[in-house]
């Protein structure tokens, strides 16, 4: 399975950069997610607790994951790979590039599914992906972008 959601965001580089990257923050600007907690705290990222909600209308799903976090500010990339919860072996990578007078953010995520028997790539690639990892990955480069261009 591969995800690509993209925005394209009115601020300088190093403030998108620094909105991206601070996830500890996200709660505060981004509804969806229920919470974010470092569970270790390294140099250049660490292990993070993160949960958010998949509305339907006006119906919440709870999702989970801990990812391993890892920053790199001279490239502007934040890459996560999921160590626990339903998506354990996802990884993700956040670019973000200045591009003339605006800002370019991808994440991508590559997974091979679940561990089930017959079903796991299916549902990876049908439902999982789609519907769920699109969603809120879409929301939060949202509220990332409204959070980054905030005067």
């Amino acid at each position: 399975m591969r995800t690509l959601d993209h925005i394209t965001i009115h601020a300088p580089v190093d403030r998108v950069f620094a909105v991206a990257s601070d996830v500890e923050r996200w709660p505060e600007f981004l509804s969806h997610y229920r919470w974010v907690r470092m569970m270790e705290r390294t140099v250049t990222g660490g292990v993070v607790d993160m949960a958010a909600w998949r509305h339907f209308g006006p119906l919440r799903y709870p999702t989970w994951w801990v990812s391993q976090m890892e920053i790199v500010p001279d490239r502007h990339l934040v890459r996560y790979r999921h160590i626990d919860g339903i998506t354990r072996g996802m990884d993700v990578e956040w670019r973000i590039r200045q591009r003339d007078d605006r800002v370019q953010v991808w994440i991508e995520h590559l997974w091979d599914g679940p561990p089930w028997p017959l079903l796991g790539r299916l549902a990876a690639n049908r439902v999982i992906g789609p519907v769920f990892i699109h969603h809120i990955a879409s929301r939060t480069l949202a509220g990332v972008k409204r959070e980054a261009e905030r005067p």
